[in-house]
């Protein structure tokens, strides 16, 4: 049964068709891929998906329910979580207290009992600490919980990102370029956090430049070019598809697309 389903979506700005009638749909415990050159509309897919933008046409069903228009956090409360590709950390606060961040979506009580510091306040304090402390160990940062977030390395900072997203108990997770500008081996670490997330039956909902990781991790994956489906299938399939091949000729050249589907 399918967590997540996109049915043709559209949306267009200035009279460009920046998606155009886009369908996805995604198990529990997947990873699919969306790949494309520069320009094809994956990120603009993922901004409708988790509610950023509204489409101008089609549907979105999240575990059975038609979400489509629904606020990020309306999705997220839902159990919809992301990163993007630009960091978004609080390079102040500790490690730890980025991760708990992540589980607003749990969080009920509000000013008035933390001002008289009611006991509600203290449980939901400590479940909130404990939660971001397994996210934390799930991407390895466990034993930097105490630590700026701002003196992290880079990659760390991208597990970081994956960790908060976490802490919030997603069944869907939409992970935006989370390798991009990382090293081969911060990459590694990356694929690890990945392969770990998806067997407790998590989906998994990637856009990512790095062909090495997409191909080695991808259960499904879904090209487009132009804001359209150019292709969909198994790594195998998807690397010897000819227009997917010639899509990448045309954006990236030749060098990249030997290395890429080669």
């Amino acid at each position: 049964m399918m967590i997540l389903e996109a049915d043709r979506l559209s949306i267009t700005f200035g009279g460009v068709r920046a998606v155009d009638g886009v369908s996805i749909a995604v198990e529990p415990g997947e990873v699919l891929s969306i790949i494309g050159p520069n320009g094809s509309g994956k990120t603009t897919l993922f901004n409708l998906i988790s509610g950023i933008y509204a489409p101008r046409s089609g549907s979105i069903r999240f575990a059975n329910e038609i979400v489509t228009g629904l606020a990020p956090d309306k999705l997220a409360r839902r159990g919809l979580s992301r990163t993007f590709q630009n960091l978004q950390i609080f390079s102040r606060m500790t490690v730890l207290q980025n991760a708990m961040v992540g589980r607003h979506r749990h969080e009920r009580t509000g000013v008035l009992a933390e001002l008289m510091h009611l006991p509600s306040v203290a449980r939901q304090n400590a479940a909130t600490r404990e939660a971001a402390h397994a996210a934390l160990a799930r991407v390895g940062l466990a034993d930097d919980a105490n630590r700026p977030a701002g003196s992290l390395a880079y990659g760390a900072l991208k597990r970081l990102e994956i960790a908060r997203a976490l802490a919030s108990e997603p069944k869907v997770l939409l992970l935006d370029e989370p390798a991009a500008g990382c090293n081969p081996v911060e990459t590694q670490e990356v694929d690890r956090v990945i392969r770990s997330v998806v067997k407790d039956g998590i989906a998994i909902v990637l856009v990512e430049h790095d062909m090495r990781l997409v191909m080695n991790i991808s259960d499904r994956i879904h090209v487009l070019a132009r804001g359209r489906t150019l292709a969909e299938g198994t790594p195998n399939q998807v690397r010897s598809d000819p227009a997917v091949i010639e899509a990448y000729l045309g954006d990236h050249g030749s060098k990249e697309a030997v290395r890429a589907f080669g």
